[in-house]
């Protein structure tokens, strides 16, 4: 009959409305190796508008646009799909990368699809129809190469474990640095053969987590190396998806620089212990903030009677032992200001209530990030007393120098002399009235007990007042500043106490001699 549609073009564009509106791609061949129809879904995975973009003919398709499998490596032109299915063949799962032929060398547009091709057959057996379904996977693969390029160029070691059987299925080169190994031998071994859960804090339940394919928290662990050494490292675990099967991607931070910087500070601060523990004078650590104890040496409850445990945690000032404040003043003033300080004149106060001589020096420093003052003393007593009879009989002597010739007097007076700084007479000026009345009466040669007497202020003012002569006169002992006082003229109207020791006695030996 005139005007009847055949059957099989009914059949085709029935089979055409089905799938109009389908996500996936659909493209049908004709017989004559023309493109004789494809849906919108198809089009916008080649970025067409019509089949003429697609090139119309199987031919314009292969010119139109290049396929590569996921390796980059290009098909050949038998293996393009639509040439598949002109010979007949049905397949599945064909994945491949769609460039448009003028933008092949990378740079420009691509798509990826998975492929599946139909041969529809008529009654008869022959061939009815040609299709091809296409699924876009570009968004898919395009995201798990931003992943390989991440995982690849992150410099933190990583390494990716498939659960299904244990077995590694990525590494990147920040581990294979780590641990010597080649990507060869890691890539297929199992978590057995390489454990990167070796010597792990928490060992079973990082393995619970895994079998879990739940997240493993960070733990300590000692990985082996490919040499056979061991390195320490934290290790975490975060569960991922890689092709469609569960796996488990470990991530390592290198703790061998900080292992070995913990080992070197601790060897440092056993080596500080011990020098603490066994010096000979009195040291103590301070809290910079009030000056409390932290704690003091051997020597320091030696010299002080005080044990260890009755100090620690009490203040210098609760224990005074510097004495009176104005030394406490002076050890503040001078760590505001420099932030340490050498040799100030103190008299450590023992438990029992007695006093000693010292030299106080101190250092500011950082212990377990905390601000401290590090302090060592030096025992003088013996040698203020020897400074003192020894000033005892200079003044004898040099109050009568008749006895003696010329010459003994000149080399006398060279003994005692000391090299005083060229600025000195122009500090003395600088010198406060209280400071010159202290100096007046060190050179006429009273003990320290009888200058506090004699001005009202304690023996630690007056140590201090000594402590400023000494660096305005840049001397370092009170015999010095005695000869230092007389070669500059300074009055010395006050006659010295005479102590016990300073009798006549000594005076005739040295004459004698």
């Amino acid at each position: 009959m005139s005007g009847t549609i055949p059957a099989e073009q009914t059949h085709r564009a029935q089979l055409q409305q089905i799938i109009v509106g389908l996500t996936d791609g659909v493209i049908m061949l004709g017989p004559d190796r023309t493109i004789a129809w494809a849906n919108e879904a198809a089009l916008a995975m080649h970025g067409a508008h019509s089949l003429k973009d697609l090139g119309g003919t199987v031919a314009g398709y292969r010119a139109a646009f290049t396929l590569r499998y996921r390796s980059r490596q290009r098909l050949a032109a038998s293996d393009y799909p639509m040439h598949r299915l002109l010979a007949g063949e049905a397949f599945n799962e064909l994945v491949v990368e769609v460039v448009p032929s003028g933008e092949a060398n990378g740079g420009g547009r691509h798509w990826v699809h998975r492929a599946r091709g139909l041969v529809l057959r008529d009654q008869a057996g022959g061939r009815d129809c040609l299709v091809l379904i296409l699924e876009d996977l570009t968004e898919q693969y395009d995201a798990e190469e931003r992943f390989e390029r991440a995982f690849g160029a992150n410099p933190a070691p990583a390494i990716i474990v498939r659960l299904t059987d244990m077995r590694y299925v990525k590494v990147n080169q920040g581990f294979l640095e780590l641990t010597g190994h080649s990507r060869g031998a890691v890539i297929g071994r199992s978590i057995h053969e390489i454990d990167v859960l070796h010597g792990a804090t928490h060992r079973e339940t990082a393995i619970r987590h895994l079998h879990a394919g739940t997240t493993i928290p960070q733990m300590e662990a000692c990985l082996k190396l490919a040499d056979g050494s061991e390195r320490f490292v934290i290790v975490a675990g975060q569960p991922i998806e890689v092709g469609h099967a569960d796996c488990m991607l470990f991530s390592f931070a290198d703790l061998h620089a900080r292992k070995r910087a913990e080992d070197t500070l601790r060897h440092s601060e056993a080596r500080f212990s011990l020098a603490f523990r066994m010096a000979p004078g009195p040291m103590a650590i301070m809290a910079l903030d009030g000056l409390r104890l932290l704690d003091v040496n051997d020597a320091f409850t030696a010299a002080t009677g005080w044990r260890r445990e009755e100090v620690i945690g009490r203040g210098e000032a609760e224990l005074e032992l510097w004495g009176s404040g104005d030394a406490r003043a002076e050890v503040g003033k001078l760590v505001t200001h420099t932030g340490s300080f050498r040799g100030l004149d103190v008299e450590l106060r023992t438990r029992d209530g007695g006093y000693k001589d010292y030299l106080l020096s101190a250092e500011t420093v950082t212990i377990h990030d905390q601000p401290c003052l590090l302090t060592v003393m030096v025992d003088i007593t013996e040698r203020k007393r020897t400074e003192v009879e020894l000033l005892a009989a200079v003044e004898a002597v040099m109050h009568d120098t008749s006895w003696f010739g010329h010459r003994i007097v000149e080399k006398l007076t060279t003994i005692t002399r000391t090299r005083t700084s060229p600025k000195a007479a122009r500090e003395l000026a600088a010198l406060t009235p209280k400071v010159r009345e202290v100096l007046d009466l060190v050179a006429a040669g009273h003990p320290d007990d009888a200058i506090a007497s004699r001005l009202g202020i304690s023996r630690n003012t007056v140590r201090n007042h000594l402590a400023v002569i000494y660096r305005t006169l840049d001397v370092h002992r009170r015999s010095d500043v005695v000869i230092w006082a007389r070669e500059t003229g300074l009055p010395a109207s006050r006659k010295p106490v005479q102590n016990r020791q300073n009798s006549k006695q000594p005076t005739r030996r040295l004459v004698h001699e």
